[in-house]
């Protein structure tokens, strides 16, 4: 299994229409986060397809991938070292994630993230140490920032909420749009686990955190719990 070959895959499925839509999706235009991207314009499903169909691709083919231009290229690469490592031995678990930490600059917009940081990374940094989040969170670099709470995603769904509530208090006042939607969504997810500890965090920060980050927290609040939150800002 080679990069040409997984390329040539992915090519097969590329549609302009959908490329030139990606574009100003994925706010790839001069001064926006995603500038410079170019896309093929591939469904989200079928970028599935070819990662799943070539999860065992050697990594020094895979690097290749996952630098590319391309952004499809990109994130099927970022979802095929997810499918590596599912039912992997840690000893494959911790060659991908050091795989992925070496390659980290191009896991650069959201939905690359989002797709792999809270599987490789988390899975990774299961029973170690977790200095790594903190430094990511207190990075100038967005996707970094994002990465750090993403990856939170796995220990929350564990009931585990230390590092999420303390890189949500490094990541609170950030003023990037994506951080904010970043936070809102770990916070909320740490409420579906446990109400009370969500609304400790906000009773102490919802009059100052930004104003997407408080409604991406309580969108599962009901309804008078989610106006009294509102309503405090």
């Amino acid at each position: 299994m080679t990069f040409r070959e997984a390329f040539e895959e992915l090519e097969k499925y590329a549609d302009p229409e959908k490329a030139e839509h990606s574009k100003r999706f994925f706010k790839s235009r001069p001064g926006e986060y995603g500038e410079g991207d170019i896309f093929l314009g591939i469904t989200v499903p079928n970028q599935r397809k070819v990662a799943k169909k070539f999860k065992r691709m050697p990594l020094h083919e895979v690097e290749k991938l996952l630098q590319s231009d391309m952004h499809e290229c990109r994130l099927t690469a970022s979802m095929l070292l997810v499918y590596r490592i599912e039912k992997a031995e840690q000893e494959i678990i911790d060659e991908t994630a050091e795989f992925y930490l070496k390659n980290l600059k191009y896991i650069n917009n959201w939905d690359i993230v989002d797709s792999s940081c809270r599987f490789i990374l988390a899975k990774y940094l299961e029973n170690r140490d977790r200095d790594l989040l903190y430094e990511l969170a207190s990075s100038d670099d967005l996707w970094e920032k994002r990465i750090a709470m993403i990856t939170c995603y796995y220990y929350i769904k564990q009931n585990d909420f230390k590092d999420a509530l303390a890189i949500a208090e490094i990541l609170v006042n950030d003023k990037h749009d994506l951080i904010h939607k970043a936070v809102g969504w770990m916070l909320r997810e740490i409420g579906n686990q446990n109400q009370d500890t969500e609304i400790s965090f906000l009773e102490k920060h919802c009059k100052n955190m930004p104003r997407t980050m408080l409604r991406y927290a309580i969108e599962k609040f009901n309804e008078p719990l989610r106006q009294y939150y509102l309503n405090l800002y």
